[in-house]
């Protein structure tokens, strides 16, 4: 018999470990290429790899997210429950838990921060909470097709609803269409998942040779607290939750979530350019496809426990630097507000941080030096998106997993 080929070695290794070579991959060449003075060159090919990986990822999730909810309501068993309403519950509830961490973490290890030579942002951010609520209302009822083509998952997720709804009155040949449909699109998912270790490669080696991690020094302590209190909300809080619902060691699905979800979630830095491997991974686990095709989707929406830590820690930062004093109802309140506005905050790279005036506006602090903290924010951001991203996207994951689990053993 011949000897395997190198492609079919790489295959039998499973697609976790060959995004952990393209990973190291990534960081060898980037290093190399930063020793050789060839950033240029070499950065130009990752962000070429880079860019195709999350642009077909993009591309395909909303194709995807409409298809298959789609197609699931309409195959629907009157009776049949989806669960989704615990899930919901439980995105809620875990984004204040993320919240009410973060003001902790703060209180315990109070930041502060230097605006010297940071800019204000330029992007516009919202007046209030009622502003933001309004804009998820607004996205509800947006056109269909502008839905999908601005990759509007609130809109999209509404659409496919009423029209799977309505098409659980048609023909079975219409519903077996609806169904095809949805499977073609999950295949052309896979195909593009294929390819995400010369995607992680491409997207480290840019992180690397063109961005890189200058200027982030000075706000070490800053990034400790705000990172520390998302590693601990993914390793502890999330596991309590989880086994207060399934009863059973939790690790071992933490883990597997983290690992197939967060890595490559922490490079892509978008919730909703990881929809498509989420639900390859709730494919994966087993759990209904008439559940995690709508939590999913809904989750990369609203489940923001990272945006609010981020939220949170930036602005108890902004209090600290000034000398504010924060009472226990405020600091109650500004957990609510940023668990609120990190529901509605935008499923893009940077998101959250335009919601810290918001919460900066609690404490009466000028919209000018809120806009300045949101400068810091972005400074940070190649670590605190990324970090933030990758706990956001997990936990879809996780809590999808939770419910479903939870439900098929009561």
């Amino acid at each position: 018999m011949e000897k395997p080929g190198l492609i079919a070695r790489l295959d039998r290794m499973g697609l976790v470990l060959q995004i952990v070579i393209g990973l190291l991959a990534g960081v060898l060449v980037g290093w190399l290429a930063r020793a050789a003075g060839l950033e240029a060159q070499v950065g130009e090919v990752g962000q070429l790899l880079g860019g195709l990986f999350v642009g077909a990822l993009k591309a395909v999730a909303p194709v995807l997210v409409f298809l298959l909810v789609m197609a699931a309501i309409s195959q629907q068993r009157s009776g049949h429950q989806s669960n989704i309403r615990p899930i919901l519950l439980l995105y809620l509830a875990g984004t204040f838990t993320a919240a009410l961490v973060a003001v902790s973490a703060s209180f315990a290890f109070p930041s502060t921060l230097s605006f010297t030579g940071v800019e204000a942002a330029s992007r516009a951010a919202p007046g209030g909470i009622g502003e933001v609520l309004r804009n998820v209302l607004m996205n509800a009822v947006a056109n269909p097709v502008h839905a999908l083509a601005n990759a509007n998952y609130i809109g999209i997720l509404v659409w496919a609803a009423v029209l799977g709804t309505a098409l659980r009155h048609a023909s079975d040949s219409t519903r077996a269409l609806a169904a095809d449909l949805a499977a073609a699109v999950t295949m052309v998912v896979r195909w593009v998942i294929r390819f995400a270790p010369l995607g992680i490669f491409g997207l480290v080696l840019t992180t690397i040779v063109v961005e890189g991690f200058e200027g982030i020094g000075r706000y070490a302590h800053l990034l400790a607290v705000l990172l520390g209190a998302m590693v601990f909300v993914a390793v502890v809080v999330n596991p309590l939750i989880a086994f207060l619902l399934m009863r059973k060691n939790p690790y071992p699905l933490v883990w597997t979530c983290l690992r197939e979800s967060g890595v490559t979630a922490f490079f892509t830095r978008s919730s909703a350019a990881n929809i498509p491997v989420n639900m390859a991974l709730c494919k994966k686990l087993g759990l209904r496809e008439e559940t995690y095709s709508v939590s999913i989707p809904l989750g990369a929406t609203i489940n923001m426990a990272g945006a609010a830590i981020t939220i949170t820690v930036l602005t108890m930062a902004a209090v600290h630097t000034l000398g504010i004093e924060v009472d226990f109802l405020t600091a109650l309140l500004l957990s609510v507000v940023a668990a609120l506005g990190a529901c509605g905050a935008s499923g893009v790279a940077g998101g959250s941080l335009l919601l810290i005036p918001m919460a900066c506006s609690l404490f009466a602090i000028d919209n000018n030096l809120a806009m300045q903290v949101v400068g810091v924010g972005f400074i940070i951001g190649v670590l605190q998106d990324s970090a933030e991203t990758a706990l956001n996207s997990s936990t879809d994951v996780l809590f999808t997993a939770v419910v479903d689990r939870a439900m098929r053993e009561g």
